[in-house]
């Protein structure tokens, strides 16, 4: 059975990781998709492009993870290119009960199933905004995100910083 890890990924984290890899052990295909939303566009450190090259980057070693892109309802796409399950990590409970909506509603609308998995304990305080915040004023973020996450934000910020004092990077 095929599944889809869909989310913004702005930027993935260990803890996404973490969710990905254990979801790669249970289904054949599992395709990680960030899912554009161009209402929220501007609201996203990096661009959509970006985040595809990242995650393509953070998940070269998992040989059954494709990444891809979409735009619209998720259940759309899951009956376009024909996935039976939709995986979601949960940090916590507020995140079940948020989570919990969206899976009735993708049940209620699409048919599809939605199948949670916790994420590891040690990872349960760790979120993409978070980890922008941190990274933004130079904090230590590489235990928090893959090389990959690491890198980018490091540039990102390096980049902003150089464009607000009208420089530019070397």
């Amino acid at each position: 059975m095929n599944a889809v890890f869909p989310g913004s990924f702005d930027p993935i984290t260990n803890g996404h990781l973490d969710v990905l890899e254990r979801a790669s052990r249970m289904f054949g295909q599992v395709t990680v998709t960030v899912m554009h939303n161009a209402r929220k566009s501007g609201r996203h450190l990096f661009t959509l492009q970006e985040r595809l090259a990242i995650l393509r980057e953070a998940t070269a070693h998992l040989p059954n993870v494709t990444v891809d892109s979409f735009e619209g309802l998720l259940v759309d796409y899951m009956q376009e290119q024909g996935h039976g399950i939709i995986v979601r990590g949960l940090r916590a409970v507020s995140d079940y009960e948020y989570e919990l909506q969206i899976a009735h509603l993708n049940r209620e609308i699409g048919g599809v199933e939605t199948v949670f998995v916790m994420a590891a304990t040690h990872w349960s305080y760790v979120s993409s905004s978070m980890v922008k915040e941190v990274a933004s004023y130079g904090g230590p973020v590489d235990n928090m995100v893959p090389p990959a996450s690491a890198l980018a934000l490091r540039s990102k910020f390096a980049e902003q910083d150089h464009q607000a004092a009208g420089t530019t990077p070397d």
